[in-house]
């Protein structure tokens, strides 16, 4: 029977209820498809009058229990699961753009996905404008004849903020479709439907798996626009989700908020600590300079710092001992990324102009060490890449 009074998202995430045998934890359906008892049950199936698994490339249990547990977390109606980001991010914006659409899209994204709306989305004749997405004038000057608004809030390496509720207004006025990447906050920190944001894609491999363990994508929203990807996009896709990547998931959310907040305190902690070391020019952190108007209820341990010129970045990485160099984030281990590896990626942007960003840039991955341990390690790996 449901619980007396509503719980908390942390009681919420650690308690499912009991399954086979009493497990705690759910089974894995390690199956390709489900058989049916009879005739009529299979019928029913196809006319869309049962809910019955079916095949494992469109429907699984393991993966629905993930779905169910994450649209309730966002607060939305319905959610599908993916094999990676980007899977899900390529099946939520084909969902809503196709041949002749304008998609806006927020400068600063992941750049896969800025790879996808500037190269790929091209051969199906969907063009993509990157705008200033701090800028409400200029995104209310370009909605007009646009199709789809994409957002991602903060975002990549600058970690800058849009207005959500400003912006899903403006978009809801023109006609235009939300979608936003909201894997920097996680579905705790920030709940972007309930800002009149439409869609939530998520890159499940970072703070929902948290162990770097597992690659996944998610997508959130209203049963209606689930259902638009779910019959139309993802079956002919095939980017679905193993029943062993989603019971990693769902162990993964149980102790998102006790990591959530390690991160969240660690990472503003450092962020404080480096901008005032006289070695760092300047630190992007949302926390820094909290905006009135933010929809965070946290922080994550994603952020960026910039070395002073006479700090030689290569010595200044290879230096670094708890820090390892890498792509990915939002696991239990601190990564840093310079910038200037980006720039060094072939068919990646053509300088440091169109980056957007200073090559001395760093993108910072706190994870879950001791804090002190890991100022240390920045402190020394700083003052052995200056000048002897």
């Amino acid at each position: 029977m449901p619980y007396a009074k509503p719980l908390h998202e942390q009681t919420e995430l650690t308690h499912d209820a009991r399954h086979d045998k009493g497990a705690v934890s759910p089974p894995i359906y390690q199956s390709s498809l489900f058989t049916f008892a009879d005739y009529d049950s299979m019928i029913a199936r196809f006319r869309g009058d049962s809910d019955q698994p079916l095949y494992s490339r469109v429907d699984n249990p393991t993966v629905r229990e993930l779905q169910q547990k994450v649209a309730q977390l966002e607060g939305g109606e319905a959610c599908l699961a993916f094999s990676s980001g980007m899977a899900a991010i390529s099946n939520a914006i084909l969902s809503v753009a196709g041949p002749g659409d304008k998609v806006l899209c927020v400068k600063h994204v992941y750049p896969d996905t800025y790879r996808f709306l500037r190269g790929f989305c091209q051969r199906f004749g969907i063009t993509t404008e990157f705008v200033d997405g701090e800028s409400e004038n200029e995104i209310a000057e370009k909605l007009p004849g646009a199709r789809l608004l994409y957002l991602e809030s903060p975002g990549s390496w600058v970690m800058s903020e849009q207005n959500l509720t400003r912006l899903a207004t403006l978009a809801r006025d023109a006609g235009v479709t939300t979608i936003i990447d909201n894997s920097w906050a996680s579905p705790l920190f920030q709940k972007p439907l309930s800002c009149g944001i439409d869609i939530v894609v998520h890159s499940a491999s970072k703070y929902i798996s948290g162990h770097s363990d597992v690659v996944a994508g998610l997508v959130i929203a209203s049963q209606h626009y689930i259902s638009q990807i779910a019959r139309h996009i993802s079956p002919f896709l095939g980017g679905k989700l193993s029943a062993h990547e989603a019971w990693l998931l769902l162990r993964g959310l149980r102790t998102l908020p006790l990591r959530m907040r390690q991160h969240h305190q660690s990472a503003l902690t450092l962020a404080e600590r480096l901008q005032t070391h006289p070695q760092i020019m300047g630190v992007c952190h949302p926390g820094l300079n909290p905006q009135p108007w933010s929809t965070l209820r946290g922080y994550s341990g994603l952020f960026a710092f910039e070395l002073a010129e006479n700090v030689d970045i290569p010595s200044f990485c290879n230096a670094l001992q708890l820090f390892h160099m890498g792509v990915s984030w939002g696991g239990f281990e601190s990564l840093v990324m310079p910038a200037i590896s980006v720039l060094n990626q072939a068919g990646e942007f053509n300088s440091a102009v169109d980056f957007g960003v200073s090559p001395r840039l760093i993108r910072i991955s706190v994870g879950l060490e001791e804090t002190d341990d890991l100022w240390h390690d920045l402190q020394q790996a700083i003052s052995a890449a200056l000048p002897s």
